[in-house]
């Protein structure tokens, strides 16, 4: 096979019509103002620290946990941004101005600014913060400017948060959950390049080579480990075609994941064998992080890596059909990994 022809076993994926964002709309809508069942993960102090989810966060007390809870949001903004004309946008619209007023994201920053929360959803739910943030900077209507003026106090709090961080992380975290740098870093990046916060931009991209320019030979056939809904291997992939120019990041990656550059390369997808369990549904959430990355690289670079659309493809088709419906275990945030990957 042409090492630029991509491969043409795969069928091809759902697009994200307005029947579909319409479809998405519902995950968010059915759980951002849902405060039951929630998992806190709070560290208490003592027994004052204690709360309802409500009165802890006022804007991200739904979607089970505070970090599902705002992609939660991110994902109404996007189906907003791109389809104004969504069955519910009058029930979106008015959730996220009641959600994110300037007094709840007060009180959000007051949760943060806890002696016993210094490292509060560290940086997963940061990453998110940062693109719910970027979201409603790029979504030209009066009420994202409204929205995002009310952000303002807790964007800048997760920033400095990341900022002291960062020096202070001597290894990379290569988990393919929450923790894992790697993706905390690409979501970081993208905000800071959007919002023009160079002296932020700087400190990801030295982080990020500091953490991966020499890795070599990713283990990717050790992947999936069971609750992973990232790959620790991609998410690199994902940060490093941001920081490196293409005259080092073409050796790098073949040196990081050879077997990728090659045409006709595929990767099975993650299969899933219980949707009502809260971990293993995870796999659902990798195939569309999986696509998401394997979509950026082939769209940066198509001559190279085009023929990584496919196994994207195959990704997003396994998991897709299985999302709208599914259990709350699921439900709650596989809607907004799906909208990031089909966007």
């Amino acid at each position: 096979m042409d090492p630029k022809t991509p491969a043409q076993n795969s069928e091809p994926r759902p697009e994200l019509t307005l029947a579909q964002a319409n479809n998405l709309a519902a995950l968010p809508l059915a759980c951002i103002q849902q405060e039951y069942p929630n998992k806190l993960g709070q560290t208490l102090e003592n027994k004052g620290s204690l709360g309802e989810p409500g009165e802890l966060h006022p804007a991200f007390y739904g979607c089970f946990d505070w970090h599902s809870a705002v992609h939660g949001h991110w994902s109404m903004v996007a189906l907003l941004r791109d389809f104004p004309e969504l069955e519910r946008a009058a029930d979106a619209r008015r959730m996220l101005a009641e959600n994110l007023s300037a007094a709840n994201i007060a009180a959000e920053v007051a949760y943060f600014e806890r002696a016993t929360e210094t490292s509060y959803e560290r940086t997963y739910g940061w990453a998110w913060i940062l693109k719910l943030d970027e979201e409603l900077f790029a979504w030209d209507d009066p009420l994202a400017r409204q929205l995002h003026a009310n952000l303002q106090p807790l964007t800048a709090l997760i920033e400095q948060r990341y900022l002291g961080f960062l020096p202070k992380l001597k290894y990379a975290i290569r988990t393919g959950e929450h923790p894992n740098t790697a993706f905390g870093l690409t979501f970081a990046y993208d905000y800071a390049r959007t919002r023009d916060r160079q002296d932020f931009l700087a400190q990801i991209v030295a982080a990020a080579r500091r953490f991966y320019a020499n890795d070599r030979n990713c283990p990717i056939s050790w992947e999936p480990g069971g609750y992973d809904f990232l790959s620790p291997c991609l998410e690199e992939i994902d940060i490093m075609r941001r920081v490196l120019p293409a005259a080092d990041f073409h050796p790098w990656l073949a040196s990081f994941l050879p077997a990728l550059t090659k045409a006709g390369y595929d990767l099975e997808v993650g299969e899933v064998s219980d949707r009502t369990d809260g971990k293993l549904v995870h796999l659902d959430g990798l195939n569309f992080s999986r696509a998401w990355v394997l979509d950026g690289l082939a769209g940066q670079y198509p001559a190279e890596y085009g023929h990584l659309k496919s196994v994207a493809d195959d990704h997003i088709n396994y998991s897709f059909p299985n999302l709208v419906g599914d259990s709350y275990e699921g439900g709650h945030w596989l809607g907004s990994f799906a909208i990031y990957a089909l966007r």
